[in-house]
């Protein structure tokens, strides 16, 4: 017990020290380290409101690019489609490279005018003859088609817009396999018309309207509506269809014209079919 008590008076002095440091380097840690930590915290907090809104106003500049790399990776896909390959021998049953030809190609566009409240509606793209386009092209986006290409510039091309008089445009109701014409009344930008189907032909309302294979315009399948209303055309056994557009027109911004890489083919052979005299 003595030499106990002898060495608590020798050392009294150091333990002292010792107890003060250990007190002070504590104290240190609990009032200091809290408020360091705080700030890194807000640091980080206001670094990520900064580059939050730098990617919201930055991102506006990058959408046009973002778009029309979204179309080119559309075309690359769409080629890749059944709808866009003529089949080259019929009665094999092997699918190789060689049974299949691409019929269909794709040139992306932008619209930069468009009318939609007329009786003839027309949309100006920003592609021309440079490009290759040419008369008598279709034109669709990604929820459906567009049109028919009407006149062409170098640099620019007029489509004639499904919202027109005589767009007749060949169309199929995909449920039943019936093919009419599609047609436009000039009322509402929303609503078109199929003329030229048998009213003994059963069709179900909202069904889907497709383009029909054959035209040389449009390939097979490609969205136009589905069917709202059925109604009979008077003295005819027809019916009169009203069917909403799958494209909204007064909308549309980014599109695609189609490129029939068979029709001068398929022309050529259909002009020497013979005129029937009256």
């Amino acid at each position: 017990m003595r030499n106990l008590i002898a060495f608590f008076k020798r050392f009294r002095v150091f333990m002292l020290f010792a107890m003060l440091q250990v007190f002070a380097l504590s104290t240190y840690f609990t009032y200091v380290s809290f408020p360091r930590s705080q700030y890194l915290t807000s640091a980080s907090q206001v670094n990520g409101k900064i580059l939050t809104v730098k990617h919201e106003v930055t991102k506006h500049f990058n959408l046009s690019f973002n778009n029309q790399k979204l179309q080119y990776e559309n075309i690359a896909l769409r080629k890749r489609l059944p709808q866009s390959f003529i089949q080259v021998q019929s009665r094999v049953v092997k699918i190789d490279d060689t049974l299949f030809h691409q019929q269909y190609d794709y040139i992306p566009a932008l619209v930069i005018n468009s009318t939609v409240d007329k009786r003839n509606n027309y949309f100006t793209l920003n592609v021309g003859s440079l490009e290759g386009i040419k008369p008598g092209m279709g034109v669709f986006s990604d929820r459906g088609i567009v049109g028919i290409i009407h006149n062409v510039s170098q640099h620019f091309a007029v489509v004639k817009s499904v919202l027109t008089e005589s767009i007749n445009i060949p169309v199929m109701i995909e449920s039943s396999g019936a093919v009419g014409l599609l047609k436009w009344d000039g009322q509402n930008a929303k609503i078109g018309y199929i003329e030229g189907i048998s009213n003994d032909m059963k069709v179900k309302r909202w069904s889907k309207v497709v383009t029909r294979n054959g035209s040389g315009i449009f390939p097979g399948g490609m969205r136009v509506g589905k069917v709202m209303k059925l109604e009979a055309v008077e003295g005819k056994p027809l019916w009169k269809i009203s069917m909403y557009y799958s494209e909204d027109y007064r909308k549309i911004q980014r599109v695609y014209v189609i490129k029939n890489l068979l029709k001068t083919e398929q022309e050529k052979l259909e002009s020497q079919i013979p005129i029937e005299e009256e």
